[in-house]
């Protein structure tokens, strides 16, 4: 039985600033080094030590970072490397995420035009050492609305098989009408808009900078759903696919009671499958309570990712061996879980 993994990382490094533009170099990220100071723990216990300058914002590279890969694999030094781990874990396809860019990287709109560009690029050079095995989500300009459509052609040429977005961008909701540019885009590529774990509100991001990730990365994509829901975004783009990705889905009952009672006093019909009705799909962790989700999101609207490259509390490198070893699950709706329902998100 193969796999897609719906949710898979690269690690930025020096590689993929070798992709910017001769025009952009002024904004090239610069790795400063902690020398003195309290010492910052990274996610596995160990001494953080490295952090990205970007466009006069400052943020940690080496914190979230896995050590079940291997540094050639997870900042693809080395592609054949890539593919022969997945090979052991039994994954056909990742979709590849970013990391830097889950929270506000950069301030002004040519930082972020030119760190777009190079990330887009170096993800399509990836993709074409393996096109079959390697897809990736594109980041849209969304301070440079008028390259939207032109950016994402690019990169669906190139292997892309979704647009990147975090649960709040540029301190607007998702469901505000300024990005309805990136949905049109899209809907015309016919790419997946996938929702990842992340916050790209500074003043948000920022506000619970010492606080739990919880908070400001997982609850922004919550309430993403909700908004795009309750403001019936997906209504006003019938052919979007959506993506929630990694934050759970344990998530999904609650959010279905209370937009229940919203789409009453709406006066809209609730659809008995929320997330059938909108073409939505959530990714599902192995130590979710499953069968009870599936109540409510069916059997066709949940995906699994390992989170590849990563070291937080939805990372499991070995999620699909787990997820196949429950008995609690069905072997013909485990199969979707991790193979059918991500190739129908992504288009695959």
């Amino acid at each position: 039985m193969g796999c897609v993994d719906a949710d898979a990382h690269v690690i930025e490094s020096s590689l993929t600033w070798d992709h910017i533009a001769e025009a952009d170099e002024a904004h090239r990220p610069l790795v400063v080094t902690q020398t003195w100071g309290p010492e910052i723990k990274n996610n596995e216990g160990g001494a953080a030590r490295e952090y990205w300058l970007m466009d006069n914002r400052v943020h940690a590279k080496d914190r979230n970072v896995g050590s079940d890969t291997s540094v050639e694999s997870r900042e693809m030094q080395d592609i054949a490397a890539r593919l022969a781990h997945m090979d052991q874990l039994d994954i056909d396809i990742q979709v590849l995420y970013p990391t830097l860019f889950l929270r506000p990287a950069v301030r002004t709109r040519d930082a972020e035009l030119a760190m777009i560009r190079a990330y887009n690029r170096w993800l399509a050079s990836i993709w074409k050492h393996a096109p079959d095995r390697l897809r990736w989500v594109a980041m849209p300009p969304l301070l440079s609305l008028d390259k939207v459509a032109s950016e994402l052609a690019w990169a669906k040429d190139n292997g892309a098989c979704g647009v990147f977005m975090r649960g709040l961008e540029w301190d607007r909701t998702v469901a505000d009408p300024y990005f309805f540019p990136v949905y049109e885009a899209a809907s015309e590529l016919n790419l997946a808009v996938c929702f990842h774990s992340g916050n790209n509100s500074i003043h948000h991001h920022d506000f619970f900078l010492e606080d739990t990730t919880f908070t400001k990365f997982k609850l922004a994509v919550v309430g993403a759903f909700h908004s795009l829901l309750e403001k019936n975004i997906p209504g006003m783009f019938p052919d979007i696919r959506w993506g929630f990705i990694e934050i759970s889905a344990q998530w999904v009952p609650y959010v279905c009671h209370d937009l229940r009672y919203r789409f009453l006093k709406l006066g809209r019909p609730m659809p008995a499958n929320l997330l059938e009705a909108n073409r939505m799909w959530v990714a599902c962790e192995v130590t979710d309570d499953i069968p009870y989700i599936l109540e409510y999101a069916g059997d066709d609207h949940l995906v699994i990712g390992t989170d590849y490259g990563h070291h937080d509390p939805s990372s499991e490198i070995n999620a699909f061996t787990i997820i196949r070893g429950r008995d609690d699950i069905a072997p013909e709706v485990i199969t979707k879980i991790v193979d059918t329902n991500a190739r129908a998100l992504y288009g695959l």
